[in-house]
């Protein structure tokens, strides 16, 4: 198996959840995966007791939430935790332990400054021949997605919400 980076970036919904249904699809065949959430904390989602909880798939969230802007006092340890999570990302590119691994919201916490653009690239390009990487979030860079060999864009024509129709269990969270 060859080295495959695929990315799910845009505005439209569904970026994660496309990554989910390959770790399902990836999990029918027996493969180890692992999913690293960079800007999630609730851990009442529906993804995650569904995919961690119930289907045994090793998911992660490594992120405190919401990311606020670089100048306020409340990022440093959004930065720090994400750093750390990179570090076990690229760790595990180079460890032949699993044979998916998703970075979820990785793209975001790139646009964020979380995690540099050239750790991500050069993570990429140090890993194992034998894994499937995939780069979900917006604003995905112009790098990221040249290094890819599978690039989505989600584009939103219309949504739920801007007509005044909640969040859903099931649909967004």
């Amino acid at each position: 198996m060859a080295k495959n980076i695929l990315i799910f970036t845009g505005d439209g919904k569904g970026k994660s959840t496309a990554s989910f249904g390959m770790a399902v699809r990836a999990a029918g065949h027996g493969q180890r995966i692992l999913i690293l959430q960079f800007m999630k904390s609730d851990t009442s989602t529906g993804e995650l007791v569904g995919l961690r909880d119930k289907l045994g798939i090793d998911m992660r969230q490594v992120g405190l939430g919401f990311v606020p802007k670089p100048d306020s006092a409340k990022y440093p340890p959004h930065k720090y935790v994400a750093q750390q999570a990179f570090k076990l990302a690229s760790e595990v590119m180079q460890s032949g332990e699993y044979d998916l691994l998703v970075l979820d919201e990785i793209c975001g916490a790139v646009a964020a400054g979380l995690v540099s653009e050239q750790q991500v690239l050069d993570a990429l390009a140090a890993s194992l021949d034998d894994i499937n990487i995939v780069l979900t979030g917006r604003s995905a860079t112009a790098a990221m997605i040249e290094m890819a060999d599978t690039v989505t864009e989600m584009v939103p024509h219309k949504h739920a919400l801007e007509t005044g129709i909640p969040a859903r269990e099931g649909v967004e969270f």
